[in-house]
């Protein structure tokens, strides 16, 4: 239609405050799910990493919660913690746990057990095979979890708009209510889709620096 093109130029530059005001509430909630889930999941993978049972009976919890659809679970969670930005934040810390522990135990019990054992012979303990030897291997694995979940919460912060706070959903939602407004639904989604390009390029970049022995051995 005409009057309703898919891509508005001239709205972007009109409504730019209120895209910037949206896009920085997404980006703010999508890096404060992430760094608590990984708060979370990092130690308390460490911790039950020697515990197979325990590690695998913690995966299968986070697992059911990830398998509840994210609108019914903010639906739920609405009317214990009110409307607004709360529990769309618990809801979101809730998905990206699940990720993180997977890929940190994954990567934690990934390592050649003749390392483990070469580690134990220079007299480390637990501890310190942990901290020093499985950590620093699983760092890859680790950095792969953030960039997925960081991509996925990305993606579930606009669905937070079904109980009053979604960054970006909330100018799709409008669009949708504005008879369809084909320009404001798609300037919201495209800067949903560069907000997550920017944040897992970011990563990406961040875990080449941090793993140089992980590109050594690629090679």
């Amino acid at each position: 239609m005409p009057g309703n093109p898919w891509f508005r130029w001239s709205w972007v530059l009109d409504n730019s405050d209120l895209l910037a005001t949206r896009a920085w509430q997404h980006l703010l909630l999508t890096i404060e799910a992430v760094a608590i889930a990984a708060a979370i999941a990092l130690p308390l993978a460490v911790l039950v990493v020697r515990r197979r049972r325990l590690a695998a009976a913690l995966v299968g919890v986070a697992a059911v919660v990830y398998t509840v659809p994210s609108l019914a679970l903010f639906a739920i969670l609405a009317p214990l913690l009110g409307i607004g930005r709360t529990p769309v934040l618990l809801g979101l810390v809730l998905y990206a746990l699940l990720v993180l522990l997977r890929q940190t135990l994954a990567g934690l019990t990934a390592l050649d057990p003749a390392v483990v054992e070469a580690a134990r012979g220079l007299g480390y303990g637990p501890a310190q095979v942990t901290m020093r030897v499985r950590l620093p291997a699983a760092l890859p694995a680790v950095v792969s979890g953030l960039r997925l979940a960081t991509v996925s919460t990305v993606a579930l912060v606009t669905v937070g708009v079904v109980v009053g706070y979604g960054g970006l959903g909330q100018l799709m939602f409008e669009g949708f209510r504005n008879n369809f407004y084909r320009a404001e639904i798609s300037a919201a989604t495209l800067a949903c889709l560069l907000l997550a390009f920017a944040l897992d390029a970011a990563l990406w970049a961040a875990g080449r620096a941090l793993t140089p022995w992980a590109r050594r051995s690629a090679a």
